[in-house]
């Protein structure tokens, strides 16, 4: 995908995430194992999100391997570690955006 497919994507996301009372912390955090695409905070509890799209839900979905889930765990925890965040008060999502609609998957674990 197009770095301008995903800012799309990204900004859907957002925005979606602000109508449902989530306040953006940061987007695009940057770290040698990878980038979490937004991070977000709501009823005491960190979101790191990861934003997936495509052109049917099954696809973007799919998008979302171990590695990914890895990589983004890893991340997280250098953002823990900057910000001396509590362990407990985060969780990772997953957002998909297709052209009928953005839907949130908290939680995720493999």
């Amino acid at each position: 995908m197009s770095r301008f497919k995903g800012n799309i994507a990204e900004d859907r996301a957002c925005n979606y995430l602000n109508e449902r009372g989530f306040c953006l912390l940061e987007r695009n955090f940057y770290t040698r194992f990878g980038e979490i695409d937004i991070i977000a905070y709501k009823d005491d509890v960190i979101h790191f999100v990861e934003v997936k799209s495509g052109v049917e839900y099954e696809s973007a979905v799919q998008n979302m391997t171990r590695t990914k889930i890895s990589r983004l765990l890893k991340s997280i925890d250098v953002y823990i570690k900057k910000n001396s965040i509590s362990r407990s008060s985060y969780m990772l999502d997953l957002v998909v955006v297709t052209p009928s609609g953005v839907e949130m998957l908290e939680n995720i674990t493999i």
